[in-house]
């Protein structure tokens, strides 16, 4: 008789140790399905809370890589972008062999690509070369990465794209700093950020406008041998670019002068155009 209660009461352990199993089982499968359902009706900061609950309750769990995953385009959708890169470098440090771990490298990449997309520049005729670049390097640098490590990747022709428009957005940004060094008067400073573009920067449009500061900075030195040296490099490869005259020589000075400034730059006192 006590073998037979023993046995009895072991068997009903298991049975409820078993429906237990599949109770944690039905109940993350619920949490996930309800992340996934906020995702779906772009509730980006919802999906998010359920994500890490998700994650917070079922550490282990069978979703909690996938939730690891989908949060950081939680973030990246809810414009969270240094949340977005921090979870994406929380992912890629804890699964860097994950299947989707190049996802990871390409959303980290977007979030900085879109950070400095601000309100005003969609309705301002704002030249995103002239706002701190430091976001564009942080995606250039990202994709870069994706690329180099994940050439397969269907990720990677997005991220080649991207690539070009941000090496052209860095130059760019070099010639306004090398144009405001002018413009300061330090004409060695400007000098070396032209010389900096035409070397680092090739096949983009801006490698003209570094000549032309180089030589502008070059003759303001008084240095004329490099100036003319400069300035034959320049005519010689882009005979047709627009400050040069006919003879070859610069039309104009490439100083920014303060009457030259926009409508912008004078209605924001000079913090934005």
């Amino acid at each position: 008789m006590r073998l037979t209660l023993i046995l009895i009461t072991l068997a009903l352990l298991s049975s409820c140790a078993s429906d237990t199993v599949d109770d944690l089982d039905s109940t993350e499968l619920q949490f996930y399905q309800m992340a996934q359902s906020s995702l779906r009706g772009s509730n980006y900061e919802e999906a998010v809370r359920r994500l890490q609950l998700l994650e917070a309750r079922f550490p282990f769990g069978r979703y909690a890589e996938q939730a690891q995953l989908e949060i950081i385009y939680a973030y990246y959708k809810s414009n969270q972008a240094e949340s977005a890169r921090a979870a994406a470098d929380r992912f890629i440090r804890l699964h860097p062999q994950h299947p989707n771990v190049d996802y990871a490298y390409y959303l980290r990449g977007m979030a900085s690509f879109e950070e400095d997309q601000n309100f005003l520049a969609q309705f301002l005729p704002i030249d995103p070369s002239t706002r701190d670049p430091g976001a564009a390097r942080d995606s250039f640098n990202d994709f870069s990465q994706l690329i180099n490590r994940f050439p397969n990747s269907q990720y990677a022709p997005d991220a080649q794209k991207r690539l070009i428009y941000l090496r052209n957005l860095l130059a760019r940004a070099e010639i306004h700093v090398a144009r405001y060094y002018i413009y300061r008067g330090a004409y060695i400073a400007a000098a070396n950020r032209g010389r900096y573009v035409f070397e680092n920067f090739q096949e983009t449009p801006s490698v003209p406008d570094a000549l032309a500061v180089m030589v502008e900075a070059y003759r303001l030195l008084q240095q004329d041998d490099l100036a003319n040296e400069t300035l034959q490099v320049l005519s010689s490869n882009f005979p047709n670019y627009d400050s040069l005259d006919k003879s070859g020589n610069l039309k104009s000075s490439a100083t920014v002068k303060a009457n030259e400034r926009s409508w912008i730059s004078r209605l924001t006192f000079g913090l934005l155009g």
